[in-house]
């Protein structure tokens, strides 16, 4: 997941310097979404094999 924030990421920066700026836009919306769910499921899991002392 954080693969496609990056991913999203560059295709934002690209189409920002090429001058799309609502592709841009709607790009960078995307790229912070899935990185903030990846921040939330890596906490999770975290958590998870903290308290349970397993490996997801």
């Amino acid at each position: 997941m954080l693969r496609w924030a990056f991913l999203f990421l560059v295709f934002a920066l690209i189409a920002g310097l090429l001058g799309f700026t609502g592709l841009a836009g709607q790009s960078m919306y995307i790229a912070r979404i899935l990185f903030y769910i990846f921040i939330v499921v890596f906490l999770v899991g975290l958590i998870y094999s903290l308290l349970t002392g397993k490996r997801p």
